[in-house]
């Protein structure tokens, strides 16, 4: 047999030593360099909600005409003083001495209090944060200085956009250390149970981080040319994501390898066999997530476009460490990676059984599994089917439509609960309001127009200097006016990122249109309502785009229509019920207000492109033993000899996602629960059962219009029907 030539073949030195050891040392030099570099991502990396619209969302619009009115692009920080009772004339006088203790912050411009409320129980300061200083040291700093100077039984907040940014900055804070430390010990534990090898687990993490060290220097170049924007978001996907899928390419190409090793004593022969028999399967699943990753290029949201490329980025090293590292690896080490229990060599008469049926050769569950789909296949990929539909029925109970950014953030927060008591005791936009921008000659009707909006609580032109124009005597009469325009500040009602605060922004730009259709509507809350716009937009313009790149590849990969149509197909409907499910979850155990607008559009770039993943490593196989011994037989021979691996596989990247739920985050809390169970559901009931199910039931047609189906229709192979006793099917080679 043309194996058994190949391991009685000497090998070349530089094959068998100096290539292994070239790239293994050009790995280790990317991860010295990459891993400093981990650390440094926060110098590149932006949480501010409002860059990541599109200049064409009317809040960005407006944005760009507000920095025209003032002369930096300073943050407010509000501090909230509540006390039980309300404030002596004392305490009132000791609280204006704070403000200059503030101002001596040096912080930002003039800071703006004390306000006392209506009820005299709270009392609000506005500190600008300068756009030079670090917003998270500048609250740290706020929050010290107020809390040591406040009267004696007072609560003290900082709040608004600078207190809720710099919480959600510390809530990021774990992903740099945290989050990976839990990803990897989850690896190596479900590694440990799989291969009961020490050394084994060891080799496929160091492949997987070795590949977060290149994507993380590919990611921070790209960043600091200002070819992507990085957020806190994507900065924890990437690390994930890298991990899983180096995890998964490096899982395929180890049973590849560990199968060519029972064939050859020769640790490079085997090491070859295995690369040539994983390369296709391997660079069509990296190939199929990295397009569809750069689908979100398609996205008007600028934080889904930013994704694109940055996980792109990631799977693409993950990819060229599992068939260049690992392999090297493999090469050095041989049988010892899988020490204590090494793999035999089989006797050449037993290698490759001659199939009847496809269960030859198989034992446990996967014989048992093999062994049902054979016998029903149709009730089995009916039955699982409806499982699935009843589950995708939860999609009508999913809110994604946004949530307040207070409920962001799941952990305690001073901010969140300084936006409470601000809420309790001011208007509850106060610090945040929407931001009118109008024509000078229309500027008084705009104004009108603003006030007598029910959710607006007060409303004033900006004049020069940003001193309000109130009405009041004494108060300035000329507004400030920029290239025609004027500035108007409307405090809401509500608090600025709640769910009827949008709604009034939307009132509100249709009423100021009326009067000036050239009038903008900005500010915070327009910020939060064109993000949720926008995201939901994305969705229905990339969702087709993505499904067109992945059956295209599909059918390059298959050489055929109906396989790739159908594997499409399964994986929306497991998507459509991982989802359905995640909504039950959320709505009824976790109590979740809601999901944020971007999460059906990760979950399914995400679940679809990795989904599709198993049955490109199912399918490749399925196809090559099919060419081996027709349809049916090769349907379950693929089943059995791929299901360990890719269950693995499935566990493996369900467990990593999952670690995301380490990050106190909403966001990212529903995008590990939703990828997570729906990889497991993908493993466990669509690779598992629906699509081999369906293809046993559908027989060589699967492979219409390919070679494969029409060789099997003219070679005169008698095939079984489901359910029938087998006859000796003819292979076509």
């Amino acid at each position: 047999m043309k194996r058994t030539k190949v391991a009685k073949e000497r090998v070349p030195f530089w094959l068998r030593w100096l290539i292994p050891l070239v790239l293994v040392v050009t790995w280790l030099g990317l991860a010295g360099v990459g891993g400093p570099t981990f650390g440094r991502l926060d110098e590149v990396s932006s949480n501010d909600q409002a860059s990541f619209l599109p200049a064409s969302a009317e809040a960005t619009e407006a944005q760009d005409w507000q920095a025209k009115f003032r002369d930096s692009d300073e943050v407010p920080g509000i501090i909230v003083i509540e006390n039980t009772a309300a404030f002596t004339p004392a305490q009132l006088g000791e609280l204006a001495t704070l403000k200059t203790s503030l101002e001596g912050l040096k912080l930002g411009s003039t800071v703006i209090g004390p306000i006392p409320s209506k009820d005299a129980k709270a009392v609000q300061f506005v500190v600008p944060i300068g756009s030079s200083t670090e917003v998270k040291d500048a609250v740290k700093e706020l929050r010290d200085a107020v809390s040591t100077a406040a009267p004696q039984g007072t609560q003290t907040f900082v709040t608004g956009p600078a207190g809720l940014a710099a919480d959600l900055t510390a809530a990021f804070g774990g992903i740099d250390g945290i989050l990976l430390l839990v990803a990897l010990s989850a690896v190596f534990v479900i590694l440990l149970i799989v291969y009961r090898s020490l050394l084994l687990p060891i080799m496929v993490l160091l492949t997987s981080v070795f590949a977060l060290c290149a994507a993380i220097l590919l990611v921070f170049g790209m960043a600091k040319a200002g070819w992507i924007q990085l957020n806190g978001q994507s900065q924890g996907i990437l690390s994930i994501l890298v991990i899983g899928a180096a995890t998964d390419y490096a899982l395929l190409f180890v049973a590849r390898f560990r199968e060519a090793l029972t064939h050859t004593t020769n640790r490079t022969a085997a090491v070859l066999t295995a690369w040539k028999a994983s390369f296709e399967p391997i660079l069509a699943s990296g190939a199929t997530v990295i397009i569809a990753l750069l689908c979100l290029l398609f996205s008007d949201l600028n934080s889904n476009k930013a994704l694109g490329p940055v996980a792109a980025a990631g799977i693409l090293c993950a990819l060229f460490a599992a068939l260049t590292l690992l392999p090297a690896l493999m090469a050095l080490l041989g049988r010892a990676a899988f020490w204590p229990f090494r793999p035999k060599l089989v006797p050449a008469d037993q290698r490759e059984p001659e199939l009847v049926t496809g269960l030859e050769g198989q034992k446990g569950l996967w014989r048992a599994t093999a062994s049902l789909v054979s016998r029903r296949p149709r009730v089995v990929w009916v039955a699982s089917v409806l499982l699935l539909l009843v589950a995708a029925g939860g999609l009508l109970q999913l809110k994604a439509n946004g949530v307040p950014q207070t409920d962001v953030i799941l952990t305690a927060s001073n901010a969140v609960d300084g936006q409470d008591a601000l809420a309790r005791h001011f208007d509850a936009g106060s610090g945040s309001p929407a931001v009118v921008v109008a024509d000078q000659a229309k500027a008084a009707a705009v104004l009108d127009r603003v006030k007598a909006d029910d959710g607006v609580g007060e409303a004033y032109l900006l004049a020069p200097g940003s001193v309000p124009i109130t009405g009041a005597p004494g108060a300035p009469s000329t507004p400030d006016v920029r290239d025609g325009k004027v500035l108007i500040n409307a405090t809401l009602n509500d608090a600025a990122d709640s769910l009827q605060a949008e709604e009034t922004v939307k009132a509100l730009r249709g009423e100021v249109k009326a009067v000036d259709p050239g009038a903008l509507v900005g500010g915070v809350t327009a910020t939060a309502l064109d993000t949720n716009t926008t995201a939901q937009h994305d969705l229905v313009v990339i969702i087709p785009v993505v499904l067109v790149v992945i059956l295209f590849i599909l059918m390059l990969l298959l050489r055929s229509i109906v396989a790739p149509v159908l594997l499409v197909l399964s994986v929306v409907l497991s998507y459509a019920a991982a989802l359905g499910v995640s909504a039950f979850v959320f709505n009824n155990i976790f109590g979740f207000p809601g999901a944020d607008a971007t999460v059906p559009l990760f979950g399914f770039v995400f679940l679809v492109a990795l989904g599709v993943d198993y049955n490109i490593f199912l399918m490749s196989r399925v196809r090559e033993e099919s060419l081996k011994h027709g349809t049916r037989p090769g349907i379950l021979r693929g089943l059995g000899v791929t299901g360990g691996v890719i269950t693995s596989a499935g566990v493996v990247l369900a467990a990593t996602f999952a670690a995301l739920g380490v990050i106190p985050i909403m966001f990212l809390v529903q995008l590990a629960f939703i990828v997570a169970f729906g990889v497991l559901l993908d493993t466990v009931l669509v690779r598992s059962l629906l699509v081999p199910a369906l293809a046993y039931d559908i027989g060589p047609n699967i492979w219409w219009p390919g070679k494969l189906a029409r060789a099997e229709a003219g070679s005169g192979t008698q095939s079984w029907e489901p359910g029938v006793e087998p006859r000796t099917e003819v292979p076509t080679r």
